[in-house]
């Protein structure tokens, strides 16, 4: 236990949305481990602020793409969000901003953007790898 190969997750503190992402990371990305950052509605605090947070969000993330080799990190959006209420094509607009955001970090990782819809599939917005 503790080698293996880790991705990352800038997920909503929903619990609805942390199994099926946790699941379809593992599986899409042949991880063993999924280092999760999460805040309410961080689809709409990360490409919109408050800029001490998104310093924070991006500090966790650089804990698991330096200290756990994350070779991925997703920034996932989904419906229902109660801290960021709004269409999917809200969110889904929300993500491709976290997308660049992440870019900015320049780290050396495939960024992925995800939507986890009503019946709590995961769709991806966007692949850096792609």
């Amino acid at each position: 236990m503790g080698h293996g190969k880790f991705v990352t997750v800038i997920n909503c503190i929903d619990g609805r949305v942390q199994f099926p992402v946790l699941t379809w990371m593992k599986e899409k990305m042949n991880a063993d481990y999924v280092d999760s950052v999460t805040a309410p509605g961080v689809d709409k605090v990360l490409c919109e602020g408050p800029a001490g947070e998104v310093e924070s969000i991006k500090e966790k993330v650089l804990v698991s793409t330096g200290g756990h080799h994350s070779n991925a990190v997703a920034i996932v959006g989904h419906y229902d969000c109660a801290a960021n209420p709004g269409p999917k094509e809200q969110h889904v607009e929300q993500v491709k901003k976290c997308v660049e955001v992440v870019k900015g970090w320049q780290l050396p990782v495939r960024i992925l953007g995800l939507w986890v819809g009503e019946t709590w599939e995961v769709e991806i917005i966007y692949d850096s790898n792609e």
